[in-house]
């Protein structure tokens, strides 16, 4: 695996529910977990973490199946990647560190990990920030065109085991860069080593693998859980995104929110959908504001 070394962070691998979770830790102060999304790894928030770390301890990770962690056979329908059993890796691999209580930020899929955390594991998370998502129901019911362009991968990726994987894994360096490049803002370009770092992670198969379980999981048990859910989210919520993406031209970002918590703060960002990447300063200084307010 190529190296995600971020100065000021030590890697480490955590047990977590019988799965090893890789993990970058640093800094000093209360806990904060960071999440990435797809299609990357930890590596995304290396220009934010080392701001955030002046005031806490951060750990960033890769999430089941992504970058250096487990990748477990989904199961049907990838019930395995459902964000229920996801965020308990997280929590787990966080107790294995000694976080009993801590705050969590989470960009794409780790968005959607981090809100399945905070609704089953309240006593957890202290406060929570989602990055360029809404919530994963209301996305699919108010699908329509427009969102199916956009969004494609949702129906590609959550295709029946064997017809994506065998697609994407034809070329996965070209699935990769064509997929970071469509999401990204027009004037921003990955480097050289961050497009290393995804491509060397998403050319092995079963990361592939996993993360269209990922998406089979959203597409059916994750739908079933959030049925399911009637209660608030407690915790003070922070709505971030970026004014050059889809998300922004599609949906009233904070107002889809406005439903399912009790205490929302809005705050769009000049970016595309990599807010960590495309727009580091402004990612973390919105991310500070919020995580010591009073």
């Amino acid at each position: 695996m190529k190296s995600q070394h971020i100065p000021g962070f030590e890697l480490v691998d955590v047990e977590a529910n019988g799965t090893s979770i890789r993990a970058a830790i640093g800094g000093s102060g209360p806990p904060l977990l960071l999440l990435h999304g797809y299609p990357q790894t930890h590596f995304m928030w290396r220009h934010v973490a080392p701001v955030l770390a002046a005031r806490f301890t951060v750990i960033m990770t890769d999430l089941t199946g992504y970058g250096a962690s487990d990748k477990p056979p989904g199961g049907d329908g990838g019930a395995r990647y459902s964000k229920r059993v996801m965020a308990a890796d997280q929590v787990a691999a966080m107790a294995t560190l000694g976080f009993e209580q801590f705050a969590v930020a989470g960009h794409d899929r780790g968005g959607r990990v981090a809100h399945r955390m905070a609704l089953d594991h309240p006593e957890v998370v202290t406060r929570l920030a989602v990055l360029d998502i809404i919530p994963t129901r209301v996305a699919f019911a108010r699908t329509d065109a427009e969102f199916a362009r956009a969004y494609y991968h949702w129906f590609f990726l959550s295709q029946p085991p064997g017809f994506p994987e065998r697609l994407i894994g034809a070329d996965p360096a070209y699935f990769l860069t064509r997929t970071l490049g469509a999401w990204s803002g027009a004037s921003f370009t990955f480097g050289d080593e961050a497009l290393g770092v995804y491509a060397q992670a998403f050319s092995d198969p079963a990361t592939i693998a996993a993360s269209c379980d990922d998406y089979r999981a959203a597409a059916g048990i994750d739908l079933i859980h959030d049925a399911a859910d009637v209660g608030l989210l407690m915790q003070p919520l922070l709505v971030m995104w970026g004014t050059q993406g889809a998300m922004h031209r599609l949906f009233d970002v904070p107002v889809t929110w406005a439903d399912l918590a009790v205490d929302v703060q809005p705050c769009p960002i000049d970016s595309g959908h990599f807010l960590p990447e495309e727009a580091p300063a402004a990612t973390a200084s919105a991310l500070l504001d919020f995580l010591t307010a009073a």
